[in-house]
């Protein structure tokens, strides 16, 4: 996972979003155990409650089932259903900026689809139909990553409660 997070969407949803690409990578298959939320919490230094509502997002959509005392686990259809979402709004989104350009620079599409993209766009992953991981990619969705300082909406997990002042340190 990616060890940096970004302040342009909050944190947990960033987590949701690198779950996601990591299922549809397969990275995390169906059936395969999310980490654990303490797990995550300690090893991206966020707090425990931020990865909750991230993981609790997946569960609502239904990509993710919880299974008590046992913890989370990748629900059956999650990738397909994550498939299609995301070949939709290729298709709605991202296809006709594309189209656009192939006809406006003549382009053929044979020639197009015999030439390899550069290495520096080209994302590791399974193989599968064409665009289906790299649409997570351009759609800008990734992996789970680790934390950066807390940000004013969420309090840092190594000082005190929010709202207790921290000890006095020197002569009393």
């Amino acid at each position: 996972m990616d060890s940096t997070w970004s302040d342009s969407q909050p944190i947990y949803r960033q987590l949701r979003d690198r779950v996601v690409a990591m299922i549809l990578e397969g990275t995390l298959n169906e059936g395969d155990p999310l980490p654990s939320v303490r797990n995550v919490a300690a090893d991206y230094r966020l707090n425990p409650l931020t990865v909750l509502k991230g993981y609790q997002q997946l569960v609502d959509e239904q990509l993710v089932e919880k299974r008590r005392g046992r913890g989370m686990y990748v629900a059956e259809g999650a990738r397909r259903a994550l498939l299609k979402g995301e070949r939709q709004r290729f298709v709605e989104e991202q296809w006709p900026r594309v189209y656009a350009t192939i006809q406006r620079l003549g382009l053929d599409a044979a020639q197009l689809l015999a030439t390899p993209p550069s290495p520096f766009e080209r994302r590791p992953g399974p193989p599968g139909p064409a665009g289906a991981a790299s649409t997570t990619a351009a759609a800008g969705t990734t992996a789970p990553a680790a934390a950066t300082p807390a940000r004013d909406d969420e309090p840092e997990t190594d000082g005190p409660p929010h709202g207790t002042a921290a000890p006095a340190r020197g002569k009393s």
